[in-house]
């Protein structure tokens, strides 16, 4: 397989779907003729992120897949020859809501469906009024441009999510979130939060010896702002590419057959204790 070139757009978006969809779209054409065949968009792609509030209005943002959004954006990755990861609100039935990434293949046909495992519930992140708990578990997609490892947002913070998604042969682990900072929080703690953001994904591509990329967006949505920094890293920790907090994209090139030198390297998997994990089941071991 060649080389494999990732694009990560970061925006801001308003409560105008419409012209979030043609920017959305904007931004991928943008990516495909700076050389991506993969490119994944952020969490709650086309919409704010309104889960700053509970609001029951915002139910109508939501969509069954396939349908519209997915429809419009299988014929652009067709027309573009692209993979293209889509994350947006699913409805599935009457009540009954998900926080989900849709893998679209180069060819318009969709591939898979991953929905977000871990929701949160704290100011700011009302998550769990408006998604059901993901429900397919923990999902890897061999597309044309190699084995995609699908989680999102607030999954970054779970080295379990990593390690299982890896174990399911991912190349890369791609986070879409949508992830700032709230205005009671001071200039040291948003540095501090924005650092180990960085610092919990990176140790996922380490522990895994897998490429991770991580897309946010920007912008100021109520008191939240959003502080992009969207990046990707390759299986040691190392950056390749990082954005800063204004709108754009950023481009890497990810050549997948180095993680079997470096797993050869750092042989985390073939150390494992397997025979002494039964305890991580539990909520707490005392």
């Amino acid at each position: 397989m060649k080389t494999t070139t990732i694009a990560l757009p970061q925006y801001s978006c308003t409560e105008n779907l419409s012209e979030n969809l043609d920017k959305a779209e904007h931004m991928i054409e943008k990516s495909a003729k700076n050389g991506a065949n993969l490119i994944a968009l952020q969490e709650l792609f086309h919409t704010t992120y309104f889960c700053r509030e509970i609001n029951p209005d915002y139910f109508q943002w939501a969509e069954s897949i396939p349908g519209p959004v997915t429809n419009r954006f299988c014929s652009l990755a067709k027309s573009l020859n692209i993979v293209l990861l889509l994350p947006l609100f699913e409805r599935k039935a009457p009540g009954v809501y998900f926080n989900t990434m849709v893998v679209i293949e180069s060819d318009g046909s969709i591939v898979g469906i991953y929905r977000k495992m871990h929701i949160p519930d704290d100011p700011g992140f009302y998550e769990k009024y408006y998604f059901t708990p993901g429900d397919l578990g923990f999902k890897v997609f061999n597309t044309s441009v190699g084995n995609i490892g699908t989680l999102i947002c607030w999954d970054q913070w779970f080295p379990e999510a990593a390690r299982l998604t890896a174990m399911k042969g991912a190349d890369i682990l791609i986070y879409p979130t949508a992830i700032g900072t709230l205005p009671e929080e001071t200039d040291i703690e948003k540095a501090q939060f924005l650092d180990a953001w960085k610092t919990i994904q990176r140790s996922h591509a380490i522990a895994n010896g897998c490429y991770v990329a991580s897309v946010n967006r920007v912008g100021k949505e109520g008191g939240t702002r959003f502080w992009g920094h969207s990046f990707v890293c390759a299986p040691f920790g190392e950056m390749i590419n990082e954005a800063d907090e204004e709108e754009g994209i950023i481009v890497a090139d990810l050549d997948f057959k180095s993680i079997e030198n470096h797993r050869q390297t750092w042989p985390f998997f073939r150390d494992r204790r397997v025979d002494e994990y039964k305890g991580i089941k539990k909520r707490f071991d005392l």
